[in-house]
């Protein structure tokens, strides 16, 4: 991929990634090919502050763990209830990372 569709993409995509992360993704973007930028368009990615609203608003449901695909997880939360509070709360503080992880795996694997 050329460097001015890499440099693209960082910029309006970096807030989605951890940042000991950008690194490896700039890499693994100049590595690939064209037809692989046409993939990475179409991956929805999570918005790790609207993750941390959710959290917030319905994190006892377990709702933030389901819109992350972590079916196990929220389904754990909604029966707990939030395991008492104290899960929602703890991830009121895990979930931003946790967003971004799992968007640097999607990207990834439509690298790969």
């Amino acid at each position: 991929m050329d460097s001015q569709k890499v440099e693209m993409y960082m910029m309006n995509y970096s807030k989605y990634v951890e940042g000991d992360k950008l690194m490896i993704l700039k890499e693994m973007l100049q590595r690939a090919d064209d037809s692989k930028f046409m993939r990475l368009q179409a991956i929805s990615l999570k918005d790790p502050t609207m993750m941390l609203i959710v959290s917030l608003l319905a994190g006892g449901l377990g709702i933030d763990r389901f819109m992350l695909g972590d079916t196990g997880m929220g389904i754990g939360k909604l029966l707990t209830c939030g395991g008492l509070g104290i899960w929602a709360i703890v991830d009121l503080f895990l979930i931003m990372g946790r967003a971004k992880e799992r968007n640097f795996e999607m990207i990834a694997g439509a690298l790969a």
